[in-house]
């Protein structure tokens, strides 16, 4: 009995020692264990990138730090973020600047009609003015990348094909677009997303302004049978974290999340732009979708009509005592470097 207990003792013993011996020096698999909160739900863009940047954390720091990720708002809503990571409450977030206009100047500057042509060339654009002017709204948290969404277009029911179609059209859009719309002669309906589809089905809008992934991932499609490209304007994303639990960490983790920064801002805007054209050659080719593109002369007429929503806001941003123009001129050069 007792050389049936010593062979057993030592089997367990071996096995231990094995165990130890197959994991990274100075680490035990998912020893640090970080909470990171969302607010869309799951399957959009935002959510998408939050689990391949974890999922990359976790295998390059060889299962040292486990993520653990909270979409939907179940941890922290859109407009609670960056508060809510700054007191600990998570210790990571993803956070729409478009939200809070006047707390995040410099960034949503990115946000102005100024022409970025794609989710990769905003999003690139993006993190280097943020590299560049490092903005004071970002001190008390440590910024792990940033990202935007694609151009926002017009989905609707009927062609619009120049200011006339437009003029009187209730579109649904949120936030700076209401002014957008409202300098092309559109009515813009402020409701949510999810209310939407209804809206158009029972002809309370007659169309929406936004990124074109909602084409197929909202079923826009089977309702507005034109998309009319005016790629006017992006919204922007940052991704924060506590700052005590950054510094908290060791070394070579916080060497692997900076490394990412630049690739993850790219990544995020490859495969928004990729989704963006998967959604526009489904909806062509499954609803007969007619995508109207605006010639230069036309698209420059639009384009002149929003030129005060810049110039407002470098007046703004100026009072304020930011370097107004430069940072307009440093997006655009970016725009330029990335396109």
């Amino acid at each position: 009995m007792k050389r049936k207990t010593d062979v057993r003792l030592t089997l367990c013993l071996v096995v231990a020692l094995m165990t130890l011996l197959l994991v990274p020096a100075g680490a035990t698999a998912g020893s640090i264990t970080l909470s990171y909160a969302n607010f869309p739900p799951a399957p959009t863009f935002p959510c998408v990138q939050m689990e391949r940047w974890k999922t990359e954390v976790e295998k390059r720091t060889d299962g040292k730090v486990a993520i653990k990720t909270y979409p939907g708002g179940t941890l922290l809503g859109a407009k609670e973020m960056m508060d809510g990571v700054i007191a600990g409450q998570a210790d990571i977030g993803n956070l729409c600047m478009a939200y809070q206009p006047g707390r995040f100047i410099v960034t949503n500057a990115t946000s102005l009609p100024l022409g970025i042509p794609s989710a990769k060339t905003g999003s690139l654009a993006l993190w280097d003015l943020y590299q560049k002017y490092q903005p004071k709204a970002f001190s008390q948290v440590k910024v792990l990348t940033m990202f935007t969404t694609a151009p926002a277009n017009i989905m609707s029911k009927k062609a619009v094909r120049s200011l006339d179609d437009i003029r009187g059209l209730d579109l649904r859009a949120s936030g700076g677009a209401a002014q957008i719309l409202k300098a092309w002669g559109a009515n813009q309906v402020g409701m949510p997303m999810s209310a939407t589809p209804e809206a158009l089905q029972k002809g309370v809008v007659q169309g929406l302004f936004s990124s074109l992934e909602v084409m197929k991932d909202l079923k826009f499609a089977e309702s507005c049978g034109y998309v009319t490209m005016t790629d006017t304007v992006i919204y922007p994303f940052a991704v924060v974290m506590n700052m005590d639990r950054w510094k908290a960490l060791p070394p070579d983790v916080r060497k692997v999340m900076e490394d990412m920064g630049t690739e993850q801002a790219e990544w995020t805007g490859n495969y928004m732009d990729q989704h963006v054209k998967a959604s526009m050659d489904w909806s062509v080719k499954e609803h007969k979708v007619e995508v109207i593109d605006l010639d230069a002369e036309t698209k420059a007429v639009w384009d002149q009509k929003l030129q005060f929503i810049t110039d407002k806001w470098v007046a703004d941003a100026k009072a304020k005592g930011f370097p107004a123009e430069a940072i307009v001129t440093d997006i655009q050069k970016l725009t330029e470097q990335h396109r």
